[in-house]
């Protein structure tokens, strides 16, 4: 990981918010045959006490749940918005170009579980991305033939995780005059650069201090 201390969050709560918000990650993995494997998927977060654990389910038989059940050692990807950054916005033009993201990678150790844990992640998935609790798509909804058969093709997984780091890439290791000016150039852009342009601005008086805009 790119990993430069002017790029760093000092909150973790922060970091842990981030996951929160981009909760379909890449899980990656290696099995006995040193051959990596990755998929994605949607993860819930829980906390326990001091510990960190996160939870989804995976197809069976696939190449990553072979590679897992011989290897539970995982990295989990998560990632936000990320844009392309020009050096002509600087200050000074003359120096390299670069792409502002953000990113969040959580090792830990991966454990499939049994049957009833998989309905209850189910139920927990679906009720949390549904965010509705009158949703018909809930998993109560659904008819219990349907419900078994599809638990026969997935497996549920939990990984506590072991270590937590990151990167939020936001400029932060250039003057103000050229930070007002990335943030201007990203918003006109729209889509994920406009984004990237909000998270600096929420960044900007602590990086620079109540100051007005240049």
């Amino acid at each position: 990981m790119y990993n430069l201390p002017h790029f760093k969050e000092k909150d973790p709560a922060i970091v842990r918010e981030f996951m929160r918000q981009h909760p379909f990650a890449l899980l990656c993995g290696c099995g006995q045959d040193l051959l990596p494997v990755a998929t994605q998927v949607p993860l819930i977060m829980e906390e326990r006490g001091d510990r960190l654990f996160l939870t989804g389910h995976i197809q069976r038989k696939t190449d990553h749940h072979l590679a897992f059940m011989q290897n539970p050692q995982v990295l989990v990807v998560f990632t936000g918005p990320h844009a392309y950054v020009s050096a002509s916005w600087y200050s000074n033009p003359q120096t390299a170009s670069t792409w502002n993201y953000m990113a969040v990678h959580a090792r830990g150790r991966l454990q499939f579980l049994d049957d009833k844990k998989l309905l209850d992640i189910l139920d927990k998935l679906t009720g949390y991305f549904e965010n509705d609790p009158h949703s018909p798509a809930l998993m109560e909804h659904m008819p219990e033939e349907y419900v078994q058969k599809m638990m026969q093709a997935i497996v549920a997984f939990e990984i506590e995780i072991t270590s937590l780091d990151h990167v939020f890439k936001l400029s932060q290791n250039r003057d103000e005059k050229s930070y007002v000016r990335i943030i201007d150039h990203l918003s006109q852009a729209g889509g994920q650069p406009a984004l990237v342009a909000r998270e600096m601005e929420k960044r900007r008086s602590s990086q620079f201090g109540q100051l007005p805009r240049i």
